[in-house]
């Protein structure tokens, strides 16, 4: 055969995917002998631009350690699924009157076409689509049993509201005040919503970090995002007669509190603000409402406010102290309202001198401190200027403070935290509906008390909502009645209520509803026979996208369970994640949510192990060659289609993998994968297109055997620890060595292929059976290094001519200077600087260098 024969990875990479899905090769039974290895990916968006290469980094990083792990003996489940709720379908029906369930089809299909294409070990078998009734029909179960535990409820709360796109979008979709789908204005507007207390489990939630295997960057980030404090609450009376809590980390500091501060959204502003401060006041809420949170807190901005004409009375002093209102309070955080200290906080101290307040300093520093002037010391040290409390230490000065207040019923100790319950509406129609409806107060007396499939589920308490004046009351649908599926429309567009669209629907929203069966019938419809049907509306919200992404690593273990979430048997079997692969911007957002749902289903007993994902990887981001974040609309996106025609999968998944370590953040070269091809090409030429060059009475030589067990003890030592580019360089020097031989066993061409598969898949295959390997390279074990075959007594000595290097050779290590000649004139550039001259002197040293010193 020639050895310049084209490398048909089209062909092979074709014929192998074929044959794994054929035999289901990667499928993994929930009973084996073997010992089990869960390993998951966060199951990715199916949008209409397909995966670019920094998807595909993230799969092919996790499918080499799942073949890797494979091969070494475990049941290895590695399966995928789509989070396809969102709002770019829904948008894109707005725009063209596709059914967002039909655009979710076609975006899967092309998904699912390029992930095959890539040639991961996927289970196909356990797929799982968020959108599937069969899978949204338990999200809708869990949300249930969070209303029946009172952890579900519904508030006003302010939100980002987007009125060109008619919904409410999470703090991390709005950027610099506007939407990131569409760009558009976003203000912050008051809305009916559900919300879950995650803040009963943040205790637990930040206990839980210590043990996990994650990054520390990762714990921290959410160790911050959950912001335990402890402090106390502290009332100041107003002049008008009412009050207001203050929540604060620094009871010592109270006597340098010189002006309050209400978030803008504070209940009581229109209460305090003066008529003369009406206008001002007015328009400056109108501002705020226009600004992210993101926006309104960042500490190198401009501050901004206004007075309300009001004032406050400071517990410790009585002294009379201004109120005003400013956007970098937030209502979201303690109680919307602090005390401010300027001459110990930053930002009170930039809002002081901006609008020139009094600075009282009540915390002398430490003494060899540095403060720089204009600035405020933010510290602990001795408290001054405080009455009676002066000279006390600030640790002590904060107990005894407390105490004093909670004496006069001004004051608490209290524990606080950053985290918020989390909101968990969305106004769209392309989410999972709420198993939810509503009924007025006339009708929930006449059935909170009886006995149904619905009150059985009631929380102790009831959980209402105020529309005009009117109370109305939350009844949940029985298990019988699940999944609640979404109506039919044609109607995407949003209500102009603030509702989503499914409020359009009024067939589908205002019902009879049955209490024991869940049913539900139009009310332009006669009313259905027995007293058990009442009139009710349905719950026109919708979940975010994060209520599927929650838990869908519990459902790939028992996709088509009808009965439950899981079975026992899969839960003890697979338990929880082994490796977690996924994106480090997730760790505030589904990282949290997730954990949280987990402790919740833990107390329920639907698993049994408190964390969801033990070990936590965050593959690297793949820029565009431009430097920047891979984007479809800065046209900087590397389509894998376009390298797996051009150059193989074998070739893009080995280059994403040599591109360096796969945590760190790399630029896309287009010609970079020219050499990880090459590589391929001659692995091609040398095991399967040179069949005179392994042969099974070959026998391997020492030096040959030494590289081949370097190899495998270096690539095993690598893929357990996630370094695939420092593996596949290994890879490299063994085939160099390869490339010096006449002949190689096949036993040890076996051991590289094994070695290769991870990387290269395809080619491995197709190597594998030409070497006469049975069924899949996959599952054919992997090779074991020999400590012994990596003694040698030779070693690597520098070669030197006047001085200057001019190559290496390897050489005994008690090899004559005579021997070490030879080996220096049997290089070819070392040879080519010393003939035709005279060699005045030969500086050797055994085993280190050999320096030849020559004239002419």
């Amino acid at each position: 055969m020639d050895k310049d024969k084209v490398y048909p990875f089209t062909e092979i990479e074709n014929r192998w995917q074929q044959f794994w899905e054929k035999e289901a090769t990667f499928s993994a039974p929930t009973q084996s002998d073997k010992p089990k290895y869960y390993l998951l990916d966060m199951f990715p968006y199916p949008s209409g631009a397909g995966l670019h290469a920094g998807h595909v980094e993230n799969f092919v990083g996790s499918d080499v350690l799942g073949r890797y792990k494979l091969a070494r003996g475990y049941n290895v489940l590695h399966p995928m699924g789509w989070d396809a709720f969102g709002l770019p379908a829904e948008q894109y029906a707005v725009k063209t009157g596709t059914h967002p369930a039909e655009t979710t089809r076609t975006n899967i299909e092309n998904f699912r076409r390029q992930l095959n294409s890539i040639g991961l070990a996927i289970d196909w078998s356990r797929e799982v689509n968020t959108t599937d009734p069969n899978y949204f029909r338990w999200t809708q179960w869990i949300f249930q049993k969070l209303f029946q535990h009172n952890l579900a409820y519904v508030d006003e709360r302010p939100v980002n509201w987007c009125p060109a796109l008619g919904t409410v979008l999470a703090n991390e979709e709005v950027i610099d005040g506007k939407s990131e789908v569409g760009d558009h204005p976003v203000e912050r507007r008051n809305l009916r919503q559900w919300v879950l207390r995650i803040t009963a489990y943040a205790d637990r939630l930040l206990d839980g970090l210590e043990d996990l295997d994650w990054p520390d960057s990762t714990k921290a980030m959410q160790r911050n995002w959950i912001g335990r404090s402890t402090g106390g609450n502290v009332t100041f009376d107003l002049e008008e007669g009412d009050s207001i809590t203050v929540y604060t980390t620094r009871p010592d500091t109270l006597f340098g509190a010189t002006y309050m501060v209400l978030a803008p959204e504070h209940p009581l502003v229109t209460k305090l603000t003066k008529q003369d401060q009406e206008e001002a006041v007015q328009d400056y809420i109108k501002a705020a409402a226009a600004k992210s949170d993101l926006m309104r807190t960042e500490l190198a901005k401009e501050k901004t406010g206004v007075f309300t004409g009001s004032y406050a009375i400071n517990p410790v002093n009585s002294e009379r102290i201004p109120v005003w209102i400013a956007d970098y309070v937030l209502m979201s955080y303690g109680t919307g309202a602090i005390m401010a200290v300027p001459a110990h906080d930053e930002r009170d101290h930039e809002f002081a001198t901006t609008f020139d307040l009094p600075i009282i300093e009540v915390i002398q520093p430490p003494e060899g401190t540095d403060v720089p002037e204009g600035t405020a010391f933010t510290g602990v040290g001795t408290m001054i200027n405080s009455g009676e409390f002066t000279g006390l230490g600030s640790i002590e000065g904060k107990e005894k403070i407390i105490a004093q207040l909670a004496g006069s019923g001004k004051g608490e100790a209290a524990v606080n935290y950053k985290l918020r319950d989390w909101l968990f509406s969305r106004q769209r129609y392309w989410g999972e509906p709420f198993p939810i409806v509503w009924v007025d107060a006339a009708t929930w007396e006449s059935v909170k008390d009886r006995e149904t499939a619905v009150t059985r589920l009631l929380p102790e308490e009831p959980v209402t909502y105020s529309e005009n004046g009117e109370p109305y009351f939350a009844l949940p649908l029985p298990d019988s009645a699940l999944p609640l599926e979404l109506p039919q429309t044609d109607n995407y567009q949003p209500s102009g209520t603030g509702e989503s669209p499914l409020a359009n629907n009024t067939d589908w929203v205002n019902i009879w509803f049955n209490l024991e069966t869940g049913e539900g019938r139009p009310q332009s419809g006669d009313k259905p026979e027995g007293d058990e049907w009442v009139s009710a509306r349905r719950e026109t919200n919708t979940m975010p996208q994060w209520a599927g992404s929650c838990w869908y690593y519990l459902r790939y273990l028992d996709p088509s369970n009808a009965e439950a979430i899981l079975s026992e048997e899969a839960c003890d079997y697979w338990g929880v994640p082994d490796f977690y692969m996924g994106g480090a911007e997730h760790a505030v957002l589904h990282l949290l949510y997730a954990r949280f749902w987990h402790l919740f289903l833990l107390d329920l007993g639907v698993v049994k192990e408190p964390e969801p994902f033990k070990k936590l990887f965050h593959q690297g981001i793949i820029l565009g060659e431009d430097g920047e974040k891979m984007s479809k609309s800065r046209g900087n996106v590397a389509n894998p289609d376009d390298y797996i025609e051009s150059h193989g999968a074998d070739s893009l998944r080995a280059y994403l993998m040599f591109m360096g370590p796969l945590e760190d953040k790399k630029p896309w070269n287009a010609q970079g994968i020219e050499g990880v091809h090459r590589f391929l090409r001659k692995v091609w030429r040398e095991f399967i297109g040179s069949p005179e060059k392994i042969s099974a009475e070959a026998k391997d030589s020492p030096a040959f055997l030494r590289v081949l067990h370097e190899t495998i003890k270096k690539v095993t030592n690598d893929y357990e620890n996630i370094r695939y580019n420092t593996a596949l360089s290994q890879m490299m020097i063994f085939m160099n060595q390869l490339g010096k031989e006449e002949q190689v066993s096949v036993e040890a061409a076996r051991d590289f292929i094994r070695l290769l598969a991870p990387l290269a898949p395809h080619l491995a295959e197709e190597a594998w059976s030409k070497l006469g390997g049975s069924g899949s390279v996959a599952r054919a074990g992997w090779p074991e290094y020999d400590e012994s075959l990596l003694k040698t007594e030779e070693v690597s000595i520098g070669l030197l001519v006047n001085g200057k290097a001019r190559g290496e050779t390897m050489i005994h290590k008690t090899a004559t200077q005579e021997a070490a000649m030879e080996a220096a004139m049997a290089n070819a550039k070392v040879a080519a600087h010393i003939e035709g001259k005279q060699i005045v002197k030969v500086i050797y040293v055994p085993g280190k260098i050999l320096n030849v010193v020559v004239r002419g």
